[in-house]
């Protein structure tokens, strides 16, 4: 809980510098407690092993460290239940907890800060906090993955039209459509990945800006937290903050990636396409209309990716003009990383909810399936391979698909003597090159939109989901 601002000040431990009290908007302003509480676990497990550290380089006694870990450990369990004092006067977790430590262990908590500053301290709790995202936000991605694959697996074998410019284009398998969405996904797991990387260093040990003159084992202290390496360079160090840019660009671009596919499903779920169907748990209805279902939690998925791009642009905008090293502007960096975080963890949850739950409408895509001349490249490529050059026979089946529209059918019902005076290259197999479902069963090339392709493919994402 917050502190009670008709109570006495709490006494900061780093003021002594200077004569006056901070004015009351201004304490107001330098804090961060709001945000950054939410570091408190992080925190609280970088100080043990700081004060391991210091033990084990002879900096703190046994039984000081001993008592700096207990009281450590009090703390975080007064956090989890909400029973610890947070004066904003102490403006951050980080000054909270120390505070907190000292009252209750004296002497030995005063020296838990030895040969460490709240800028080393802050970068720290960031980089574990930024690890952990990475990581959930990999599992969110590997979960829709998932959903994706099992609704390709169940209903992958069903002919859709493929788009582009939003006009039907060529037929292909609805799995081949959905593992589109998967590869996207992959590539921002693996955007992810490289970013945790980057995120993997641990700069505790590099003070305020210059390192400290005391014997510091910042290897042991990086092997303690799971850090494969420490920051090579002190000033680098406390003002980087690179890595939540690139956790945010991950965010934005995930969230750009959702919104894709969260406004062709908006599309494809009207009466007007009616390809698929949204279970009703992710969906609302109208306070005046009463037959309406809306896929809210689309767009809303939709909506949201503004939010991760808007944080990724505030961030680097913080950042762009701070000299080195450490300025008080980084302060304001977790608002941004965390709500990009947030956002791309809610969406991701809510998106493979909607994708698990929801059902390709068969029969209306079966009805539709004919209309577009989705054979037309088919019937082009035929006439290629019967030695007519790719542009005249392009031209030879736009002219027929003319014609057809004009007689209001398919190209699979023209004549076959329409067909030959077209082209004398057309030869009484044609028909098995012409209709939506022929054509799919014909797709040769790797990646393609076929049966032999989607069952590659299927196999290839289970294995590579299941290692994962």
């Amino acid at each position: 809980m917050c502190g009670d601002a008709s109570k006495p000040r709490a006494k900061k431990s780093w003021q002594a510098r200077l004569s006056a009290e901070a004015d009351p908007a201004a304490a107001e302003l330098v804090a961060s407690l709001d945000v950054d509480r939410a570091l408190w676990r992080y925190d609280i497990a970088g100080s043990i092993v700081h004060a391991q550290m210091l033990h084990e380089q002879g900096l703190l006694a046994r039984d000081e460290f001993r008592t700096i870990r207990d009281g450590l450990r009090e703390i975080g369990a007064d956090l989890e239940a909400g029973r610890l004092e947070m004066p904003i006067e102490l403006e951050d977790i980080h000054m909270v907890i120390e505070k907190a430590l000292i009252d209750r262990v004296g002497a030995a908590g005063a020296k838990l800060h030895t040969g460490r500053s709240r800028n080393d301290q802050v970068a720290l709790d960031l980089r574990l906090w930024a690890r952990d995202a990475a990581d959930r936000l990999a599992e969110g991605v590997a979960d829709l993955q998932r959903a994706f694959v099992a609704l390709a697996e169940r209903q992958g074998r069903v002919v859709v039209p493929a788009y582009t410019h939003l006009q039907r284009a060529q037929p292909v398998l609805a799995g081949h459509v959905l593992l589109a969405y998967v590869e996207m996904l992959d590539r921002d797991a693996g955007r992810l990945a490289d970013a945790r990387r980057r995120i993997n260093v641990c700069p505790l040990g590099c003070g305020a800006v210059a390192g400290t003159s005391l014997p510091l084992d910042r290897a042991r202290t990086a092997e303690l937290l799971g850090f494969p390496r420490f920051a090579r360079n002190s000033v680098d160090a406390t003002s980087d903050r690179d890595f939540l840019v690139e956790l945010c660009f991950c965010c934005a671009l995930l969230g750009a990636h959702l919104s894709r596919w969260a406004e062709d499903w908006i599309i494809h779920a009207s009466a007007e396409f009616g390809l698929v169907e949204l279970a009703d748990a992710y969906c609302t209805s109208s306070s005046m209309m009463p037959q309406k279902k809306n896929p809210d939690t689309l767009e809303l998925i939709r909506g949201k990716a503004a939010t991760a791009t808007a944080q990724l642009v505030g961030l680097l905008t913080l950042l762009k003009g701070l000299p080195l090293a450490y300025n008080r502007d980084l302060q304001d960096d977790k608002r941004f990383a965390f709500t990009a975080v947030r956002t791309a963890e809610q969406a991701l949850a809510v998106a493979a909810g909607v994708v698990a739950t929801a059902r390709l409408r068969e029969d209306r895509i079966a009805e539709a399936l004919a209309g577009g001349y989705l054979d037309a490249t088919s019937l082009t490529e035929y006439l290629t391979a019967r030695g007519v050059p790719f542009r005249e026979a392009h031209g030879i089946v736009g002219r027929l698909v003319a014609r057809a529209e004009a007689a209001g059918v398919p190209l699979a019902e023209l004549p076959l003597e329409t067909l030959r005076q077209a082209s004398d290259a057309v030869g009484d197999d044609v028909y098995a090159h012409l209709g939506a479902e022929n054509v799919v069963k014909r797709y040769a090339s790797d990646g393609a939109g076929g049966g032999r392709q989607l069952t590659r493919q299927l196999r290839f994402w289970k294995r590579k989901l299941d290692e994962d």
